[in-house]
């Protein structure tokens, strides 16, 4: 019996020290990304009917500053060297290396053309590829950037590894251009930073993706979060203020989204038959911009109640950029038209998780409903003292503001 005893525990401090070899050999190895490059302006070239996207030269790419020719890949996995060529390495960071390859789409695109086909196509990428890469960025457009981070955040459920989204104002061949910087920050965190969630990239700070909308078409600083701060900034350091969201779940994906959605703007002076012509088949789901803390004018909510009794889901956010839409005034009108509060999420948080609530035909209305008002990937502030918890965030923690942080601020 005591050999018995001695045998078990021998064999059980031989797997803890593999498992222990095992880890570290996984930590102090390079780290692989894949690259998604959808088009948009940081690789555009000029031409006689304006900048349009090219593939990305490799002239560019076996720059010294993204690609390291003397590097021996003899240590890497076979099936990743193997299958993904070129493949391509930073210079040292941390006493280790980003390792990666680019896939450039067939067809390459200005943002503006980007639609919910373009998104599900991303997402179904990242998860083909999920399992032999430790993180992705995805080259993008600017003008709608902020739409496709919001739409990933809630169509890539339970992400254990980083997704990033980036792109410039000029293209990265001409001279004063952001893309150089811009790219090689996404490939630094996305390799050695394990922010797991959908994020975006710009100008030296790392937004949440669900919370940034385009501020600027002039300044390299072209995206604002306000109401939630930078995720992380890049300096001379990386300074990382949240470790992101960790799932609870098996990583999976969402690819059915409802197109049938709209954005309606108050305006001082619109009127009834403006609304109620917006509020007809085959639109589902709308965002209403309502003034300030979410008022509106009186004489439009017998039209939003008509249109909520023929099943159309209406969430109000505030034109303002800074602040939420309050029971102040939420209660006095809209309350009674039975329009939903969308707290302080953005145009484009608020309209991609309409299209993928609407889009999930596990969920009943009132579901649906009470999807909308949940803090489901950290894209909107829940009130505390009526919180719905945030089920992937903070290690599985109650996410009741979005301006808690689960490790404060650390500089790597």
């Amino acid at each position: 019996m005591t050999k018995i005893l001695v045998d078990v525990i021998v064999f059980l401090l031989l797997v803890i020290s593999c498992a222990a070899a095992l880890s570290d050999r996984t930590a102090n190895r390079d780290r692989v990304v894949l690259v998604l490059y959808t088009g948009g302006t940081i690789g555009m070239k000029l031409t006689p009917d304006g900048y349009r996207p090219y593939p990305l030269e490799d002239g560019i790419l076996e720059s010294e500053q993204f690609h390291n020719k003397s590097y021996d890949f003899s240590e890497t996995e076979d099936h990743i060297k193997n299958n993904y060529i070129p493949l391509l390495t930073l210079p040292f960071y941390k006493e280790k290396r980003t390792l990666y390859h680019i896939q450039q789409y067939r067809e390459l695109l200005d943002s503006s053309n980007m639609n919910m086909t373009h998104w599900i196509m991303i997402a179904k990428d990242i998860q083909k590829y999920y399992n032999d890469f430790d993180g992705f960025v995805v080259l993008h457009g600017t003008d709608t950037m902020a739409y496709t981070a919001s739409a990933l955040s809630f169509m890539l459920e339970n992400l254990t590894k980083p997704v990033i989204v980036t792109g410039s104002q000029v293209p990265i061949y001409e001279v004063m251009s952001d893309g150089s910087a811009n790219f090689h920050g996404a490939l630094v965190i996305a390799g050695h930073h394990p922010i797991n969630e959908v994020t975006l990239y710009f100008n030296h700070k790392l937004f949440r993706g669900n919370r940034v909308t385009k501020r600027s078409t002039e300044d390299f600083d072209a995206f604002e979060s306000p109401n939630h701060p930078p995720l992380a900034t890049i300096g001379i350091s990386v300074h990382v203020n949240h470790a992101g969201n960790t799932g609870i779940g098996p990583f999976k994906i969402h690819t059915t989204l409802n197109e049938n959605v709209g954005v309606l703007w108050f305006y001082p002076g619109i009127t009834s038959a403006i609304v109620k012509s917006f509020l007809q088949d085959p639109i589902k789901g709308v965002v209403l911009k309502t003034f300030g803390s979410g008022n509106l004018p009186e004489h439009l909510v017998e039209e939003l109640k008509n249109g909520c009794d023929k099943g159309i889901m209406i969430v109000s956010t505030s034109q303002c950029a800074v602040g939420q839409v309050t029971d102040d005034y939420f209660g006095k009108m809209l309350k009674k038209a039975r329009v939903i509060p969308g707290a302080d999420m953005t145009t484009e948080a608020a309209l991609t998780k309409l299209s993928y609530l609407l889009g999930r035909s596990d969920l009943s209305d009132e579901e649906r409903k009470q999807m909308l008002q949940r803090n489901l990937r950290g894209e909107l502030t829940v009130k505390i003292h009526n919180a719905i918890p945030y089920q992937a965030s903070c290690n599985g923690e109650e996410f009741v503001s979005s301006k808690q942080h689960c490790n404060g601020n650390r500089k790597i």
